[in-house]
C-alpha cells in the first residue's frame, strides 16, 4: 500500500556549517528519492490537493508521471498552471495548502507535493525546457506594474493567450520580492529566481527595469500615449511599519525589508561586493512571520547573536514551521510572550540594548487570535547592538495618488474584487497591493486570476 511507505525525508546542510554560509539549506530530492515520494500519492477521486493550490497546480497527474519516471511530463504538466515551480516548491506554505489537505495526511504524513515540485521544476531545467503551447499573435497590448510573483504570473498567462505583454520594474533586477526578499540560502537567485524568470521572458514578456510607475510613467500615459488596451498593478508591498516607540530612529534600527534588500539585492552579505551593511553582534529581531525569520536567520549568517522577540506564544507564530525549525537549528534563539517598549541608544546614537515588557494572552481579537496585552510591572531589558523590525508592510501609495479613479482602502491596498477589477475601468490589481503582505503562490493566484479578467475585458472591447 502507497500510504505505508514513509515520507521521504529531504537531505540538507548541516546546521553547524550552514548557519556560517548563504548557500541553500535544502538539497532537494534525487532521482531515486522523487519516484519513491510519489509513490505515496493515492490518487484520490476528490483531490482536495488541487483545490487547496493557489494556481491550481494539476498536483496528481504530475506526481503520477513522476512516479513513472517520466519527468519532463511532469513539468509540461505544471507548467500549463505555474510559472515558477522551483519558486513555489522551495517557499510556498505547502503544509497548509496543497500538502495540509492531502488526505494521506490525516493518518499519516502527506506527500511531499513541494519537494516533488522542486525536483521536478530543478530537473526540467538541467535537462532541457519544458513545452508551453502560445497562442498566435492577437494584437492588444497589456501593461504589468511589478515583476514579482503576482505580475509574472499575470504576464505569463496573457502572453501564452497571444497578448503583448511588458512588465514594468521599479528596481535594477526584476523578481521583486522573489528577488529582495527572500535570502538567498532559502532561494538561489541566479539558479532559480533569474532562471524562471528568463522562462517567462521565453514566452514573449518583456521586462523594462528602472520604470517607477507615478513617476517615470503613469497609467494614463500608458494607456494614452503608449497604446495599453489595459493595466494589471502587482507592485507588491514594499512600506515598512514600524511600532513608533522611543528610539526607532537611533543608527543600528533597521526595517527588515531595508536589512534583506541590502543582503539580498545589493549583495550586501558578500565580502567582494561594495554595498556593506552592519555585522552586529547581538541582533533582536521584533515579529513572528517569515520575513522575521528569514532577517533572523540573514542576522545569524553575519556573524550576530540573534534574538526574535515576540508578543504571543510559540503556538502563535505565523511563520512556517519549517523555518521556525531550521531557525531553531541555527541557533536563533526566541523570547515569546514579550514586546518591545523603547529602544535605548547610546550617548553616539547607536544601538545599545532593547526594553521590553511581558505580555499574556486575553480575549481573541476579530481574526479569533487571543489578544496579547502587557503585564504590568514586567519590564526587561535585552542588550542588543541592532534591531531589526519585521512588522508587516503595506503598499507603496505612489500609484494611487498619481491615478484617477483607482481607490484604496484604510490599510492603503488597492481596492479590487476577486477578479482583480479595481474601481477604474482597464486596471486591474493583485497580490500584496490589494490583500497586503502575503505568501508568493498566493499572489501568483491573484496574478493568474486578474489575467483571465483581463482577457475577458479585451474581448469584450472587441
Amino acid at each position: 500500500m502507497a500510504n505505508k511507505i514513509p515520507r521521504v525525508p529531504v537531505r540538507e546542510q548541516d546546521p553547524k556549517v550552514r548557519a556560517a554560509n548563504f548557500e541553500e539549506v535544502c538539497y532537494g530530492y534525487n532521482e531515486e528519492e522523487a519516484v519513491l515520494e510519489a509513490s505515496r500519492c493515492l490518487h484520490c477521486k476528490n483531490p482536495r490537493c488541487v483545490a487547496s493550490c493557489p494556481v491550481s497546480v494539476k498536483i496528481p497527474e504530475f506526481i503520477a508521471a513522476v512516479a513513472a519516471g517520466d519527468f519532463m511530463a511532469a513539468a509540461s504538466v505544471i507548467a500549463e498552471d505555474s510559472s515558477l515551480p522551483a519558486v513555489c516548491g522551495r517557499v510556498c506554505p505547502q503544509e497548509t495548502q496543497c500538502e495540509g489537505s492531502c488526505i494521506l495526511g490525516v493518518k499519516a504524513e502527506p506527500v511531499a507535493i513541494g519537494k516533488l515540485e522542486r525536483f521536478v521544476a530543478d530537473w526540467s531545467r538541467a535537462h532541457g525546457t519544458k513545452k508551453v503551447e502560445k497562442a498566435p499573435a492577437n494584437g492588444h497590448k497589456v501593461a504589468v506594474v511589478g515583476s514579482g510573483p503576482a505580475g509574472l504570473a499575470c504576464a505569463y498567462d496573457l502572453a501564452k493567450w497571444g497578448y503583448d505583454v511588458t512588465v514594468f520594474e521599479a528596481l535594477h533586477k526584476p523578481g521583486g520580492v522573489l528577488e529582495y526578499g527572500i535570502p538567498e540560502f532559502r532561494l538561489p537567485k541566479e539558479r532559480v529566481v533569474a532562471a524562471e524568470i528568463a522562462d517567462v521572458k521565453a514566452m514573449g514578456v518583456r521586462i523594462e527595469t528602472n520604470v517607477v510607475v507615478g513617476r517615470t510613467v503613469t497609467i494614463d500615459s500608458l494607456f494614452d500615449k503608449e497604446g495599453f488596451s489595459a493595466v494589471f498593478i502587482g507592485s507588491g508591498a514594499g512600506l515598512p511599519r514600524f511600532m513608533n516607540i522611543p528610539g526607532e530612529n537611533l543608527n543600528g534600527v533597521f526595517s527588515a525589508n531595508e536589512f534583506l534588500t541590502r543582503n539580498n539585492l545589493m549583495d550586501a552579505y558578500r565580502d567582494d561586493y561594495l554595498t556593506p551593511v552592519m555585522h552586529a553582534k547581538k541582533v533582536v529581531v521584533v515579529g513572528g512571520g517569515n520575513v522575521a525569520m528569514d532577517a533572523a536567520r540573514t542576522a545569524l549568517r553575519l556573524g550576530g547573536d540573534v534574538t526574535v522577540v515576540y508578543r504571543r506564544t510559540e503556538v502563535e507564530l505565523p511563520a512556517r514551521r519549517e523555518e521556525v525549525h531550521h531557525a531553531k537549528e541555527e541557533g536563533v534563539k526566541f523570547m515569546m510572550l514579550s514586546n518591545p517598549v523603547e529602544i535605548i541608544g547610546d550617548e553616539k546614537g547607536w544601538v545599545s540594548g532593547i526594553r521590553c515588557i511581558r505580555m499574556e494572552l486575553g480575549e481573541p481579537d476579530e481574526s479569533g487570535r487571543r489578544s496579547p496585552v502587557p503585564v504590568p510591572g514586567s519590564e526587561f531589558g535585552i542588550e542588543a547592538d541592532s534591531v531589526i523590525m519585521a512588522l508587516g508592510t503595506s503598499p507603496n501609495p505612489l500609484i494611487a495618488r498619481t491615478t484617477a479613479g483607482l481607490e484604496t482602502n484604510r490599510r492603503g491596498c488597492l481596492v479590487a474584487d476577486g477578479d482583480g477589477v479595481t474601481t477604474r475601468p482597464g486596471v486591474f490589481a493583485g497580490g500584496d497591493a490589494v490583500t497586503g503582505a502575503a505568501t508568493v503562490i498566493l499572489a501568483m493566484g491573484a496574478g493568474r486570476k486578474a489575467a483571465a479578467a483581463i482577457d475577458r475585458y479585451i474581448k469584450g472591447l472587441e
